[in-house]
């Protein structure tokens, strides 16, 4: 319990240092996460023995303090174990954003898809590094305080002592040292480094350690030399300054030693100068080419370690002035000169950017960001694809170019004219032909350098080809040529659609997956959408298809004409309207014919036969209401048909419509003559009164068109019958 109330002590050490650092509200936010944790948390350790709470204090300390990023990234700090799948009772998304917003909870659950990985190696081209890139990409502060997560454990190593040690300092290495560095974390990214050299090689680490010491008097003598003349200068001038020395980093000086293959005696920049300026904002530049004279007055400069990051800053935001010159003793001395502005940025990367952007991030960092999502919202981009190509960038050295206006753009190493279009607009990207670069005419695979002044040149008949994707290396250009090259495909392939919707209409031909199908499979396409590009792009012929489609309809009804009759009669058949007739006997119970119910045809109708499909053929009478349509679209499915006469007696089902007067007994009397007077047999009959009138439906089965006339004459007589008429339905 002493342990935990000590952590609580720090914890309210913390709070009040964060004060000097939030405003009020942001302090109140931090205080509540605190809370919350405390009462998630309480005395909980991890597997190694460290107690959760402490953890995350000193996680949520280098995020304020080392890092300096905003009250967000403090809170999710002190938050990001409240989650941890481990706990009997553990905080849930829905509490965590009800609680602190939906930042926070994001970037928690962007932490929790990183640490369920649990990758044993990291390397670089594996399927798991990719996923775990995906998810630092959403929000770069999930990168930051991962870093910072991960800072703290290899801190802690000497005190917790993990089997894992081995894998978490490959992990640190290849990952988040890199990343720290891009982020422009320089000392996180040293200190990383350093504490990786020392689990790994732990004798190399202690060798470069032991000499540091060994010759730290020495060191300090030196620079006391070499700084009192620039003071006494720089003073006598009314500069306000600081001026101290910075020792390499261990790993760094561990590094030269086995790519230069020297000793340690051999390596001569084991240190740099700095001079840290407090200028005013509208004077830095000045001020640090003003000390820049200063120093090169006093000690003859190497020329060619002039390092001007200055004027045209490093894109993580770094700006200093880097200078070599020979000191004392005739020993090289790196001086490096900057503001206080630039320094903390230098210490603290991007974000830094937040204290003097006013909390609304740089425009690097914005920029950065923004590169990330345009490749993630497109969905056509393939994952893997899109982490090679993101790793090319994080990774890879940088020019910069210029605008004819003299605009500053930076590239990756080795892009191109083209990858220069694309960075401009994606539209201009996308009809570039080439252009000029330095006043001379280039093609589209002209490699930019340092310092080029590059113009584009357009035409509007240019389109995105697939061979860029060769000639563009920024992941933004691949990504909108195949974008480019995606919806150019689609838009043909729409139009190829609406050509063939059209022709089918024009053919009286209905536009269905089935018959879409049937097309994909006559020419091998496993998308419609494939078959579509191809006949907008004219490498199918409509009229191909549409022979195709007939020449298949025919078949199709004749194959199903052999089905439903016999073989001589179908030989006799044609289906384009000749002269030969199917001949249908009154009595069709029992061959292959249906009379149609929306026109149920009695013998001795005008009728035509219609092959279905699915239900054999059917009968129409010629003025079916549907008779028209069925002939304008389908003309070689109709069958000329007549009836035969037989012996043979048959009923027909027929529809009349009946109106008159309405009055008693006139239901009576219609069902009596229907009965009585002649012969006919009634399926139904249905009869409203409106207002003194009477309409009605009657459903009669009669033997043939002379029968039905005859009741039709019979009851147009029945007093108060106004109106009898057949249904054409």
């Amino acid at each position: 319990m002493e342990v935990l109330s000590a952590i609580h002590d720090r914890f309210d050490q913390f709070l009040e240092r964060c004060k000097a650092l939030y405003d009020e509200k942001s302090v109140q936010d931090i205080c509540r996460a605190i809370e919350f944790s405390k009462e998630i948390l309480d005395n909980k350790t991890f597997d190694s023995g460290e107690i959760m709470l402490e953890h995350s204090l000193e996680v949520a300390s280098i995020i304020a303090e080392e890092i300096g990023l905003e009250s967000d990234s403090v809170v999710t700090g002190i938050l990001h174990n409240v989650m941890y799948p481990h706990l009997e009772k553990r905080a849930t998304s829905g509490l965590i954003t009800e609680q602190f917003g939906q930042s926070v909870s994001q970037i928690l659950e962007g932490m929790a898809k990183i640490n369920a990985l649990g990758t044993d190696t990291v390397d670089l081209y594996s399927e798991n590094y990719r996923m775990l890139m995906l998810a630092l990409a959403g929000d770069v502060r999930v990168i930051i305080i991962k870093i910072a997560d991960r800072l703290q454990v290899m801190r802690n190593f000497d005190r917790y002592p993990s089997p894992a040690v081995a894998r978490v300092t490959s992990e640190t290495s290849h990952l988040y040292a890199p990343l720290a560095h891009r982020l422009g974390l320089y000392k996180i990214n040293s200190e990383l480094q350093d504490l990786c050299l020392k689990y790994q090689k732990p004798e190399a680490y202690q060798e470069v350690v032991m000499r540091l010491k060994e010759t730290e008097n020495e060191r300090s003598k030196f620079v006391a030399e070499f700084v009192k003349p620039i003071e006494e200068k720089l003073r006598s001038r009314g500069f306000h300054f600081d001026m101290k020395a910075r020792t390499k980093s261990v790993f760094s000086i561990w590094n030269k030693m086995q790519k230069q293959n020297v000793s340690f005696d051999e390596v001569y920049d084991l240190f740099a100068i700095r001079v840290i300026l407090d200028s005013k904002p509208a004077d830095e530049k000045a001020d640090c080419w003003t000390v820049y004279s200063v120093v090169t007055e006093e000690y003859q400069a190497n020329p060619e370690r002039l390092r001007d990051w200055i004027t045209i800053p490093k894109s993580n935001g770094y700006e200093s002035l880097h200078t070599t010159v020979m000191g004392p003793h005739k020993k090289w001395v790196e001086v490096q000169i900057r503001t206080k502005r630039m320094d903390e940025i230098a210490e603290k990367g991007l974000a830094a950017h937040w204290k003097y952007k006013g909390g609304k991030g740089s425009r690097e960092l914005d920029e950065w960001l923004a590169g990330i999502r345009d490749i993630l919202e497109n969905p056509e981009v393939n994952v893997v694809n899109f982490i090679d190509e993101f790793r090319k960038d994080v990774y890879g050295d940088e020019i910069f170019v210029f605008t004819p206006k003299g605009e500053l753009k930076k590239l990756p190493r080795g892009a191109t004219i083209l990858d220069f279009a694309y960075e401009i607009h994606s539209a201009l990207g996308d009809k570039c032909v080439g252009g000029k670069v330095n006043d001379k005419k280039v093609t589209l695979r002209h490699r930019l350098k340092n310092g080029d002044t590059v113009s584009v040149e357009t035409s509007n008949n240019q389109k995105p080809k697939i061979d860029w994707l060769d000639i563009v290396v920024t992941s933004k250009a691949k990504n909108r040529v195949r974008a480019s090259l995606n919806e150019a495909r689609k838009r043909e392939a729409a139009n190829g659609k609406e050509i063939l919707v059209r022709k089918f209409k024009n053919w009286k031909i209905e536009f269905s997956d089935e018959v879409i199908r049937k097309l994909l499979k006559h020419y091998g396409f496993k998308l419609a959408a494939d078959l579509y590009f191809q006949v907008s792009v004219g490498k199918i012929d409509t009229l191909a298809i549409k022979t195709l489609l007939k020449e298949e309809e025919k078949q199709n009804v004749r194959s199903r004409l052999e089905e439903i009759l016999p073989a001589e009669t179908v030989r006799d058949l044609t289906l384009d309207s000749g002269d030969d007739y199917m001949i249908i006997d009154n009595n069709i119970k029992n061959v292959n014919y249906k009379l149609a119910p929306c026109c149920n045809p009695v013998f001795g109708d005008e009728i035509f036969g219609f092959v279905t499909i699915r239900e054999g053929i059917k009968i129409h009478r010629t003025s079916c209401p549907n008779a028209p349509q069925m002939v304008e679209r389908f003309p070689y499915r109709i069958i000329k048909a007549r009836w035969r006469n037989t012996s043979v007696r048959s009923s027909f089902l027929a529809t009349l419509h009946i109106s008159g007067t309405d009055q008693i007994g006139i239901v009576s009397e219609i069902s009596n003559a229907i009965s009585r007077d002649t012969g006919v047999q009634m399926r139904s009959i249905n009869v409203e009164s409106d207002r003194g009138e009477f309409r009605g439906t009657l459903k009669v089965w009669v033997y043939n068109v002379e029968h039905l006339d005859f009741l039709i004459y019979k009851l147009r007589n029945i007093k108060g019958v106004t109106s009898v008429s057949r249904s054409d339905r």
